[in-house]
């Protein structure tokens, strides 16, 4: 664990899973599991703040406990009902209990009974996962998010909508992965706010190492005759207005555990997306093909 967090922990972690399935098995489910939570606090109009609390809280959880001993879906039940008390914007138990079972179910939420026997079994083991859940997370509340860190960087730079809008939905996509576990919430940002760049600049843009170099891409790098290069002080924005030091940046080893860097995040981030079913999702073409 690192000594900066206790919620941090080494890249190495993730083959300690107490789960009892191959890492990509694990890592497939965790991902599922946060999509369903998601799902659950959008239908209950929560603020996305307490998504991404739970979500860490999801995370965290199942450090310590197997997923063949608690089901992904009640964990995210319990994570999103801890969260809507922490995060100030309560729901009912039973409110939270009969979306989960519209999301089972495919029924309607105005179309189930008010004595409604699975709703009231809902309930039960929501209650009874969030008694894990507070021990799992030792009863600590506080979360800190990427995206907050991305609203301090918006603010101090010129608009630019579309690398926003890319970052914003690249932090999202980041509860998915285990990189709340194993990075700062700054290195996140950075690492969302470099590949969004990227991403915005198109196929002529600096590469994604040039960017997230210490040291200043070189001005001999090859230029498209009908381009013009990118500004390398731009393209390290990130890096710099997060102040993040060579260590933060490179890949670098102490006492044989790797320090969880930002091109280490940036690396995660782009296997998750290299994953997904590009038929049920084309839209993830460009970025998934976006090589670490």
């Amino acid at each position: 664990m690192l000594k900066d967090n206790q919620w941090l922990f080494p890249v190495e972690a993730l083959y300690h899973y107490p789960s009892r399935e191959p890492l990509h098995k694990t890592l497939y489910d965790l991902s599922r599991g946060v999509e369903f939570l998601f799902r659950l606090g959008t239908s209950l109009k929560l603020p996305s703040p307490a998504l991404f609390t739970a979500a860490t809280w999801f995370h965290r959880f199942y450090l310590r406990y197997s997923l063949q001993d608690f089901h992904r879906q009640d964990v995210a039940a319990a994570c999103i009902f801890l969260a809507t008390k922490t995060e100030e914007c309560g729901r009912k138990l039973r409110d939270v209990a009969k979306v989960y079972h519209s999301k089972l179910t495919s029924i309607d939420i105005t179309e189930i009974p008010p004595e409604c026997k699975e709703v009231d079994q809902y309930q039960t083991a929501i209650l009874v996962t969030e008694e894990y859940l507070l021990q799992a997370i030792c009863f600590d509340f506080t979360v800190d998010s990427p995206h907050a860190e991305l609203v301090d960087l918006f603010v101090a730079i010129p608009d630019d909508r579309v690398v926003q809008d890319y970052a914003w939905t690249f932090a999202h996509d980041s509860f998915r992965t285990p990189l709340c576990i194993l990075y700062p919430p700054r290195v996140i940002a950075a690492a969302c706010f470099v590949l969004a760049q990227y991403m915005a600049e198109g196929p002529n843009s600096l590469p994604l190492d040039a960017r997230i170099s210490f040291s200043a891409p070189s001005a001999s790098l090859p230029t498209p005759p009908s381009h013009k290069a990118p500004s390398p002080d731009a393209s390290r924005l990130a890096i710099e207005f997060f102040t993040l030091s060579e260590k933060d940046v490179y890949i670098t080893f102490l006492h044989r555990h790797r320090l969880n860097t930002a091109i280490d995040a940036l690396t995660l981030l782009l296997e998750f997306y290299s994953v997904q079913d590009l038929s049920m999702h084309p839209y993830l073409h460009d970025i998934a093909t976006v090589g670490p």
